[in-house]
C-alpha cells in the first residue's frame, strides 16, 4: 500500500502494488464511474501473470479528467520496479484505475496546467510497502465525503471455515449515508467484529423517517471504490462471481448505494496461493465473507476519519459529531 498526499489542495492519492501471478476483474454498479478504460480492459481480458497498480484517485471533472496520465506514470513506475506481464524478455506494466469526485471539499484546486496527482502517483507507488497500514483519513479517503460525514479508507479481513482468507479495502466517498438517521450507529452494524468501528450496535427500532432518503445535495457524482483478495485459486470466471458477491457489501453499509450519481466499482483479486476442495461451497463461503468485509471496511473507513483539517468544506467527521463512546447505543 503507497499513499501520497497534497495538504493545501486537500487531496491524497492511495495505491496498492501486487506482484506476482495472479488474477484479477472489476465490477461496476454505479452508473457515474470513473474507469480508464484501457486499464479496465486489461484487467478483465488478461490471463493469470498481470502484475500491477490500482490507484485510488479522487478526482472526476473535465477540469482533472487528465489526471488518468498518472496511470502512465504508475506504469513507469512499475517498469522501474520490474513488475508487469512477462512477453519475452521484456516486462509490460498494467496499471489501473478508479476515480472518485472530492472537489467540493475545500482546498486550493487551481491547479493551472499541471494537476498534482501526477506527483502524486509517482509518490505513493515509491512509498508503497506491505505489512500494516493507516485508515481513515488517509490515501484515496483523505478528501471523501458521505452525504452526512467525512469519509475514508478503510480495510477489514476475515477467514472462511475452508481455511482461506480474505479482505478489503474501501475509499467511502458515497452520496448517501453510512450511519442510521442521526445516530451514531452503522449500517453495517451487524457485520462488525470486535468493536471496530466502536461496538456502537444496531438499533432495536429504526422509525421510518430514518428510512427516508438522505444524499449530497446537488447531484455530485460520487463513488465507494472497493478491493477484496482471497488467496483461493480462482478462475476469471469464478473472481467476477467473487466481486459481484462482494458488491452487495457496499448495500449493507452505504443507504442508497449504487445510485445514478455513485460510480462504485469493485475489483477482485486471487493471489493464487490456496486450492479450494469444494468449488461451489467454498466459493460461496469467500463472495459471503468478503461481503461482510466490504461493508466493515466502509464502516471502518467512516469511523476513523480524522478530524477536519484548515480550509475543509466537508461534513464533520464521525468523531466530531459523535464524541467517543464505549458500548452499545440506544
Amino acid at each position: 500500500m503507497g499513499i501520497a498526499e497534497e495538504g493545501v489542495e486537500i487531496c491524497r492519492i492511495g495505491e496498492f502494488v501486487m506482484k506476482g501471478e495472479f488474477v484479477a476483474i472489476v465490477e461496476g454498479n454505479g452508473l457515474a464511474q470513473g474507469l480508464r478504460q484501457k486499464g479496465e480492459e486489461a484487467v478483465e481480458r488478461g490471463k493469470r501473470g498481470l502484475s500491477g497498480f490500482v490507484g485510488l484517485m479522487q478526482e472526476d471533472s473535465e477540469a482533472g479528467r487528465a489526471l488518468v496520465d498518472d496511470e502512465d506514470i504508475l506504469a513507469v513506475g512499475l517498469e522501474q520496479h520490474k513488475i508487469g506481464f512477462p512477453v519475452g524478455p521484456v516486462l509490460v506494466p498494467i496499471a489501473v484505475q478508479a476515480i472518485t469526485f472530492d472537489l467540493l471539499n475545500g482546498g486550493d484546486k487551481a491547479w493551472g496546467r499541471m494537476p498534482p496527482y501526477w506527483e502524486l502517483g509517482w509518490r505513493a507507488a515509491e512509498s508503497a510497502r506491505s505489512g500494516v497500514f493507516e485508515i481513515g483519513s488517509v490515501g484515496g479517503g483523505f478528501g471523501a465525503t458521505t452525504a452526512n460525514l467525512r469519509g475514508g479508507l478503510g480495510s477489514a479481513s476475515a477467514r472462511t471455515g475452508s481455511g482461506h482468507h480474505v479482505g478489503a479495502l474501501a475509499v467511502v466517498n458515497a452520496v448517501g449515508t453510512v450511519t442510521i438517521g442521526v445516530r451514531p450507529q452503522f449500517w453495517a452494524g451487524p457485520y462488525e467484529v470486535d468493536a471496530e468501528f466502536g461496538g456502537l450496535g444496531f438499533p432495536t427500532t429504526i422509525s421510518a423517517d430514518t428510512l427516508d432518503l438522505q444524499m449530497k445535495g446537488g447531484l455530485p457524482p460520487s463513488t465507494t471504490i472497493a478491493l477484496v483478495v482471497t488467496d483461493a485459486i480462482l478462475t476469471k470466471p469464478q473472481a467476477k462471481r467473487l466481486a459481484t458477491m462482494a458488491d452487495d457489501g457496499i448495500a449493507k453499509a452505504v443507504r442508497p448505494a449504487h445510485a445514478p450519481m455513485d460510480g462504485d466499482t469493485v475489483f477482485a483479486v486471487s493471489t493464487l496461493a490456496r486450492p479450494m476442495t469444494n468449488e461451489q461451497h467454498d466459493l460461496t463461503a469467500i463472495g459471503m465473507a468478503a461481503a461482510d468485509c466490504l461493508a466493515r471496511a466502509i464502516a471502518r473507513g467512516v469511523y476513523e476519519a480524522a478530524a477536519a483539517p484548515a480550509g475543509w468544506a466537508g461534513p464533520p467527521s464521525h468523531r466530531e459529531k459523535f464524541p467517543r463512546t464505549s458500548g452499545p447505543q440506544p
